[in-house]
């Protein structure tokens, strides 16, 4: 008898047939059956903003109103308009102390096209691809582009971020290390000197390596660094050896500062020879930015005084719920409850622990994985938080991040008490 079976995989290519969907979303769909029940849920799932808590800047607003007003709603050029470019080679200047020409920056929309050209103009088929877990979509970026993956699996000593002797065993056959500082997931950051002995790893490679070889190149995804929260600071690559700049790719925009997820202005810069390639690659694909917000985001990254007023108001609206949740948790894992939870540097995010495996409920269900414990915080403490398992570490990491960008303040001492009388059933 023919067998009349169909194979999906038959109907769409290898590489799209073996790519997988986002863990964050499956949380996510659980969240909304609860939600849709009539539930409180206090979802802290995705890296995003309620506006009603971290609203865009009302200048910005304002711009984009005024630029649609000025009919500036045809094509963008592919790179992003030329107003925006020197506004943002002003901005670096003046906030991050680097110096770029307009033609060694790229705009595009949102910074997900900024990572993507990156991997496509420097990664071929076989190239070996450094990166940490837990991080932000490498795995499938590197999958996309065919590389060979080394994964640095993050310890909670370092904050999970990489050291140089982490990567260091991987260096003379790789093409690529992709970092991020203030890191997603974690909320960490390097250290000066955890970032300068990586900058030195890099730069001797590529001295070994001399004009023969490609060299090793160090995509730096730097979205949250205006975040960076009190008493921390923020390093740059070239900042620390300026040589870098010859091998750094930087991912930046107004995502995260300026909660504008939805506004879609991202932007990269690094050299000129690989981003006017990282050009022709959005050229093709169209991820351009509306050219209206494009226009928008120029003249207020030109408005110093607003900018700054709300980055200073921005860092502080973040730090203040941030570091109530951490204070929370400090205060359960003191009381003798197995969880725990890592001081919050910058971004948006708190690290924190639910060493709950191996619990019983009062039902006398045994929490045997990491999604037990998930479902369990979900539906008794109604708290939706991502297992670091969805940024690629192994599934029996009890880590977990947090994400402020919907928190009400008022709601963090609920969350610990809801969080408080869920533990205190478990045996």
């Amino acid at each position: 008898m023919e067998n009349t079976t169909t194979n999906s995989t038959l109907k769409v290519s290898k590489q799209a047939a073996n790519l997988s969907g986002s863990a964050i979303l499956k949380i996510a769909y659980a969240v909304k059956e609860l939600i849709d029940k009539g539930e409180k849920i206090y979802n802290l799932t995705v890296g995003d903003f309620d506006p009603s808590q971290f609203p865009i800047p009302a200048e910005l607003k304002q711009e984009i109103i005024n630029a649609y007003n000025e009919n500036q709603t045809n094509y963008p050029p592919s790179d992003g308009v030329s107003e925006l470019k020197q506004s943002i080679v002003n901005y670096l200047k003046r906030r991050a102390k680097l110096d770029f020409d307009s033609d060694e920056i790229i705009v595009s929309g949102g910074a997900r096209p900024i990572i993507y050209g990156a991997y496509a103009s420097i990664v071929d088929p076989g190239d070996t691809v450094i990166y940490p877990v837990p991080s932000w979509n490498n795995n499938h970026y590197a999958y996309l582009f065919q590389a060979k993956s080394v994964v640095i699996e993050g310890k909670a000593e370092n904050h999970f971020m990489p050291s140089a002797d982490d990567i260091r065993p991987a260096m003379q056959d790789a093409t690529l290390v992709a970092v991020c500082s203030p890191q997603n997931p974690a909320g960490t950051m390097f250290s000066r000197k955890g970032l300068e002995d990586i900058c030195d790893l890099i730069l001797e490679e590529n001295k070994r390596r001399g004009e023969d070889r490609k060299p090793v190149y160090l995509l730096y995804d730097q979205i949250y660094y205006e975040l960076t929260l009190k008493g921390n600071e923020h390093f740059t690559p070239i900042s620390l050896r300026p040589e870098m700049k010859k091998y750094t790719i930087f991912t930046d925009g107004i995502s995260k500062s300026l909660s504008a997820t939805g506004v879609r202005v991202g932007w990269g810069y690094g050299p000129k020879e690989v981003i006017s390639k990282m050009k022709a690659f959005i050229s093709h694909f169209g991820a351009w930015a509306p050219k209206a917000e494009q226009v928008a985001v120029s003249r207020f990254l030109a408005n110093e005084k607003a900018y700054d007023s709300y980055i200073e108001a921005q860092r502080e609206r973040i730090y203040v719920r941030s570091k109530g949740l951490h204070d929370g948790f400090q205060q359960l894992k003191s009381e003798g409850f197995a969880v725990d939870s890592i001081e919050p540097q910058g971004a948006l995010y708190l690290t924190v622990k639910f060493d709950l495996k191996g619990k019983t409920t009062s039902e006398g269900k045994v929490l045997a994985q990491t999604e037990d414990v998930t479902s369990y915080i979900l539906n008794e403490a109604k708290l939706a938080a991502v297992p670091f398992y969805a940024f690629g570490t192994s599934t029996d990491s009890p880590w977990y991040r947090i994400s402020i960008g919907t928190l009400a303040v008022e709601d963090i001492q609920t969350i610990i008490e809801n969080l408080r009388r869920s533990l205190i059933t478990l045996n």
